[in-house]
């Protein structure tokens, strides 16, 4: 049952009515359209930002007005969704969207490539390709893995940037 899994327009106007009573409100509603926090394999659940879409067409008309986006949106659990979905999504009204699973993913694999790269200088205090007498001293230093992963998570957020159209806004 679609109504169970997705949230309908009804409860999003519910929402909006409730919170526009309250002076200078600034709000927004994570509505339900097959976003989920984390990356699962597809088939459980399918996203349907067309539901934003037919949600803000709903409010519009209930309130009579010009706006056609009267709501603002948060697409929670976004890691994991396509490019198209998330600028349909953002063309619905979405203003934020969360992409926590993929910078942790983003870390964690910078981290692992950083590993990879280095294996065989990661075995031992001393010895390594180079030499069994050399020191690996600056391949295990804690710091020089982390940084792997800052690095890694920088291009995901940078990407991320690009994906909701928050580059070069201003110009």
């Amino acid at each position: 049952d679609s109504s169970r899994l997705y949230t309908q327009p009804e409860e999003v106007f519910y929402a909006y009515e409730q919170l526009s009573s309250v002076p200078n409100a600034a709000f927004t509603c994570a509505a339900s359209f097959g976003n989920v926090h984390g990356v699962y394999a597809p088939g459980n659940v399918e996203l349907k930002p067309v539901i934003l879409h037919n949600t803000q067409e709903y409010i519009s008309e209930k309130l009579g007005g010009d706006d056609k986006k009267p709501m603002n949106f948060v697409f929670h659990g976004g890691s994991g969704s396509s490019v198209d979905d998330i600028q349909y999504a953002i063309e619905a009204g979405v203003i934020k969207m969360n992409i926590d699973t993929d910078t942790q993913w983003a870390f964690w694999d910078g981290i692992r490539g950083y590993e990879a790269k280095y294996h065989d200088y990661l075995q031992g205090q001393i010895g390594n390709p180079e030499g069994d007498d050399k020191p690996n001293k600056k391949y295990y230093d804690p710091r020089m893995a982390l940084r792997a992963g800052e690095e890694a998570m920088a291009e995901r957020l940078c990407k991320a940037a690009e994906d909701l159209k928050c580059v070069d806004v201003l110009n």
